[in-house]
């Protein structure tokens, strides 16, 4: 696909129409029925969404939360797999209005990471206790272009720190060329994510006046270039706070049901940002369409509801008490002790360089204690890309259940290691509490699985997966 070519499956007249067949609200049958008809773990059809998106009813907004935290608790269990951004650079040659790395931004401090301080950034991380992380920056390279992206994942997965090490790389990274997502598989990356920010034509040409990404096919098509590169996991997302939120998740099954039709599998995860403030940027200060708390926690559970096997993101621009109800909803990653300013981790400043201002201001520690003080389990897992179940293979297995088999053990063998090797005292205490109340819930074959593999780690292994 060129630059120049136009994409055809969003319909944005069609969406339009679907939020105004709705507007006068959601009839209580229609939406029992949407309800009983995600129980079955199906997904839910763009209509069905829609009509989804049109409920204020106060109990059946307690029933739309109810059915998807039934939900996110039949697929994923309790686990909450962990990751951190790594910022290697605020240098953007676009000029989108609502974020502090725009390239007429005279407030921000500018700065790219050499290798030396990639692997210092990586370093600090692993000595945080994390396993996975991703990778970030402005859209712009320095000399060496996209070789410079292939180094530094290079040299991120070669640090090793006593037991520690990034064990996952993912990337954001400017839309490429299908030869250059070739290259980048070859790095052996996880997932390619990328948000459009908003699907509304009109409104991406007024918020990205400038730069390569205006161009609003180039960018939404990056994901079919991504996968027929051989890419199998990818991830999208919309910026809530640009337009209308109801046509941004319209929109965004709209993009799945693309991808599934061309390729068989949709998106391996969906990440939630809302706009928070910027540097040096008024529109972050006051967001075209403000997205409130109430709504937020509707989009997280109707797109768990739509999309029941896709993994769903939340970062660190949502506070404590936010993340904290996520959880139940639908959310199954979160990022911890995050930074969005290059060289943020081995050496702490005040965030002049930031992205955004983060609402999650808490050590990984801390994330985790909290984690595991509401009955969820911390996961460091990242088994399923090593063992090849992506794409296509992990919904064949995740679809019938299967899944779960290895990701109860796994979460509960990469949590015992981050307890050994990085918890605090309180934070252990909370964690084998946890740990002892998941095994309780395990099928007997499950449960010894587990605690095989948790003792192997208590024993000196590490990297314990199955």
């Amino acid at each position: 696909m060129t630059k120049t070519e136009r994409i055809t499956w969003l319909d944005e007249t069609r969406i339009e129409a679907e939020i105004a067949a709705t507007a006068a609200g959601a009839d209580k049958l229609r939406v029992r029925e949407i309800l009983e008809k995600a129980s079955t773990l199906g997904g839910l059809s763009e209509d069905d969404v829609a009509v989804l998106c049109a409920v204020t009813d106060p109990d059946l907004v307690a029933e739309l939360f109810h059915t998807a935290e039934k939900i996110k608790t039949e697929i994923y269990g309790p686990r909450i797999v962990l990751f951190a951004p790594l910022y290697f650079s605020n240098i953007c040659l676009n000029e989108c209005v609502y974020c502090a790395f725009r390239r007429s931004n005279k407030e921000l401090d500018r700065k790219i990471l050499t290798m030396e301080e990639i692997e210092a950034e990586t370093a600090a991380l692993i000595d945080q206790g994390h396993k996975r992380l991703l990778l970030i920056g402005g859209e712009a390279f320095p000399k060496t272009g996209f070789q410079y992206l292939v180094d530094a994942i290079e040299r991120i997965y070669s640090v090793k720190r006593g037991r520690g090490e990034i064990r996952r790389i993912n990337v954001n990274v400017a839309p490429l060329e299908t030869d250059e997502f070739r290259r980048l598989k070859e790095t052996g990356i996880g997932t390619y994510q990328l948000f459009q920010e908003t699907y509304n034509r009109k409104v991406y040409e007024a918020m990205h006046p400038s730069g390569a990404k205006a161009d609003f096919d180039w960018r939404v098509s990056v994901m079919d270039r991504a996968m027929a590169a051989g890419i199998d996991d990818v991830g999208i997302g919309p910026l809530f706070g640009l337009h209308d939120w109801r046509f941004e998740v319209l929109a965004t099954m709209q993009h799945i049901a693309h991808l599934e039709d061309a390729f068989g599998v949709g998106p391996h995860t969906i990440s939630v940002p809302r706009m928070e403030p910027a540097v040096g940027s008024d529109v972050s200060m006051a967001p075209p369409h403000i997205v409130s708390d109430f709504d937020f926690k509707k989009i997280i559970a109707i797109l768990r509801l739509a999309v029941p096997y896709t993994g769903i993101i939340l970062s660190t621009r949502e506070n404590p008490e936010m993340r904290r109800d996520a959880f139940r909803l639908g959310v199954s990653q979160i990022s911890g002790g995050s930074r969005t300013n290059p060289g943020g981790y081995a050496t702490p400043v005040e965030e002049q360089a930031a992205q955004f201002t983060r609402g999650d201001h808490r050590s990984l520690d801390e994330v985790v204690r909290d984690i595991a003080a509401s009955g969820c389990v911390p996961s460091f897992c990242t088994a399923c890309y090593r063992m090849g179940r992506t794409g296509a293979d992990f919904m064949d297995l995740a679809k019938p259940g299967l899944i779960r088999e290895m990701c109860g053990p796994n979460a509960l063998s990469s949590f015992m290691e981050y307890m050994l090797d990085y918890g605090s005292e309180d934070t252990c205490a909370a964690g084998e509490k946890t740990v002892a109340a998941e095994v309780a819930t395990m099928e007997p074959k499950i449960a010894r699985y587990s605690e095989t593999m948790m003792r192997k780690v208590r024993e000196g292994k590490r990297d314990v997966y199955r």
